[in-house]
């Protein structure tokens, strides 16, 4: 083994889009979810414009009281007045502020957490579109997530976009207004100069930096990747004793994504300096404005004061409002990514006038000149003709590689042909709902993969509606119920994150229970019995036989003493179909699967010369 890192690969199905949306169609593609609330949308910004209108009375209140007080100032009743009535008007504007805030977001958190969960389950479902490509080909920990950050981003964009740029831009209209009113326009000009220098110095300064975070995302992703892949393939690692190797992968990815975040933090640094700059400047101006009125007594001092208070106010929306620039900007690109994500094109997609595939019984289902290929450089595939009668049993059979459990991948509609055609009962599957279809195809797959729940939840996955007897009924018959018994919490039993916690065995018998469970018309067994003991083997290849009375049947095995009983057995090799007949046919041909069967035979009766394996 490789004793060195390898260069991190290039194929991230996550985010192989790779021309990434303007922040206008990102905001169009999120519109619909947020005007589906319009109602709330507009009374949450009433309540805003509210709570800003409290928010500027304040320094008004404070011009017209010290003004009114000022010329008698030394009036035991002044003193008394001032306080009090600072306090109680100061106390109810704060009031009505945080009222009419918790009243905005009373009425808007429905449609924040509605537009939230339409988006993410929106997202699961298409993932759950996708073709099996996609699933093989993705990388589980970038992919959880980008689509975690997304829906993060949710929000963060519709909290700061909503709640925050527009009060921000109605508090600095009124106090231009009152400015350019009250005083003169010198004021109001130097306010808004500050303002057009500080938005643009943000906006240009931002979108730099939005390429860091981009690449920060990506490394982070890559990770996590790398992380949960460790995780996972966790016995793989302890085999081989490449604890240290993961660790070094893993930091290499840290690393990387150190350096970004330092760039990052440095370029949001230089952000804040030239934004407290540009407020300062701006600050300093108004005061000596201010002042000069105030010696030359063209203004009061509680002119000084609001003018004051009013910058003061608007300084903190104005550093927010970059703050603000710099997440919706971060949270766009968040969110570009996982609408991304939902975009992607289904590679297996139900033709506009599919129809549902409608069984009285057991379907013929045929292979006519089917050609197939995972990559169009190495076909898998080729001329497959063959068919399976109603009701009747076919086995395919070869060595690895021979495309065997690609027959039952595209009869499960997981790709679709690129030659030829599948039919059941005469339609062609491509013309029918894949949600009909798979509802009348129950499959064993050789690589039986269980959720990390209980082994009675994994049971009843074949028929979610079951009831516990019928669910046990299904075990005994794959003669897994006694195991499950035998153990402390019996059905309850937790298998362990993709069922690791239970046997090769034990876990095969688990998905022929729920396939059994399931109960359709068309089976598939793809070496279900594989990893089963041959006393086990023997007696769930007599309860599967059993139950494929009246089915129709396709039987993917590597042993052949499994597929004797067979209506007709298939000999694949390099995807073609090289010979084909009952058990006893074959045999007498003398050909390929004679040679097999001697080799097989030979095998178990002396294991030494043939370990299991070798079949």
């Amino acid at each position: 083994m490789r004793r060195h890192a390898p260069s991190i690969p290039g194929g991230n199905p996550t985010s192989a889009t790779d021309t990434r949306r303007s922040d206008k169609d990102t905001l169009a593609r999120l519109w619909p979810y947020l005007w589906a609330y319009k109602g709330r949308v507009v009374l949450a910004l009433a309540f805003m414009v509210g709570a800003k209108l409290a928010n500027v009375g304040v320094p008004v209140l404070l011009k017209q009281l010290i003004d009114r007080l000022a010329p008698s100032a030394q009036s035991p009743q002044a003193l008394l007045a001032v306080p009090l009535g600072l306090l109680l008007a100061y106390g109810l504007l704060r009031l009505s502020t945080s009222l009419f805030t918790e009243l905005r977001e009373l009425v808007f958190a429905k449609a924040t957490e509605g537009a939230a969960r339409r988006i993410s389950l929106q997202v699961f479902s298409h993932l759950h579109a996708l073709s099996l490509r996609f699933h093989l080909e993705r990388q589980t920990g970038g992919m959880t997530r980008d689509i975690e950050r997304g829906t993060r981003a949710v929000h963060s964009l519709i909290s700061y976009s909503l709640y925050s740029i527009i009060p921000t831009l109605i508090e600095v209209s009124l106090v231009l207004g009152l400015l350019a009113i009250q005083f003169d326009m010198v004021f109001a000009w130097i306010t808004l100069g500050a303002l057009v220098a500080y938005v643009g110095f943000t906006v240009t300064v931002t979108q730099w930096r939005t390429r860091f975070r981009r690449e920060q995302n990506e490394l982070d992703s890559k990770a996590h990747t790398r992380a949960i892949d460790a995780l996972l393939n966790y016995e793989t690692v302890k085999y081989f004793n490449n604890e240290d190797f993961e660790a070094r992968r893993y930091d290499e990815s840290l690393e990387r994504l150190r350096q970004v975040a330092l760039k990052s933090q440095r370029s949001l640094s230089l952000l804040n300096a030239g934004q407290q700059s540009i407020i300062a400047l701006g600050l300093i101006l108004m005061l000596w404005r201010a002042t000069e009125g105030v010696v030359a007594g063209r203004l009061t001092v509680g002119d000084l004061v609001m003018i004051n208070a009013f910058m003061i106010q608007l300084y903190i929306p104005l550093n927010f409002l970059g703050v603000i620039y710099r997440e919706i900007k971060q949270s766009l690109t968040d969110l570009d990514k996982m609408f991304t994500l939902m975009e992607r094109e289904r590679e297996v997609a139900d033709a506009p006038d599919a129809a549902p595939l409608l069984l009285k019984g057991p379907p013929a289902v045929r292979f006519d000149h089917v050609q197939f290929a995972y990559d169009p450089s190495r076909p898998i595939l080729h001329d497959i003709s063959f068919e399976i009668p109603s009701g009747q049993t076919v086995a395919v059979v070869g060595p690895s590689g021979s495309g065997k459990s690609t027959l039952a991948r595209l009869l499960y509609r997981f790709y679709d042909v690129q030659g030829g055609r599948i039919t059941v009962n005469g339609h062609d599957i491509r013309g029918l709902t894949q949600d009909s279809l798979r509802r009348s195809v129950g499959i064993v797959p050789q690589d039986t993969v269980l959720f990390n729940d209980t082994v009675a939840y994994n049971i009843a996955y074949g028929r979610t509606g079951a009831t516990r007897e019928e669910v046990e009924q299904a075990a005994r018959a794959a003669r897994i119920h006694d195991f499950i018994v035998s153990t402390p919490k019996g059905y309850d039993t937790m298998v362990g994150e993709r069922g690791l916690k239970l046997s090769g065995g034990e876990k095969q018998r688990v998905a022929i229970a729920r396939t059994l469970l399931k109960d359709p018309p068309v089976l598939v067994f793809d070496e279900a019995t594989s990893a089963l003991d041959s006393a086990n083997e023997r007696a769930i290849q007599a309860e599967l036989a059993a139950v494929a009375q009246g089915k129709t049947v396709l039987v993917i095995a590597h042993r052949l003493s499994t597929v004797v009983n067979a209506h007709e057995i298939l000999v694949m090799d390099s995807g073609h179909i090289i010979e084909r007949g009952t058990h006893v046919q074959l045999l007498t041909a003398g050909g390929r699967y004679a040679q097999m069967w001697r080799m097989q035979q030979s095998g178990s009766e002396h294991p030494p010369a043939a370990p299991p394996s070798a079949a």
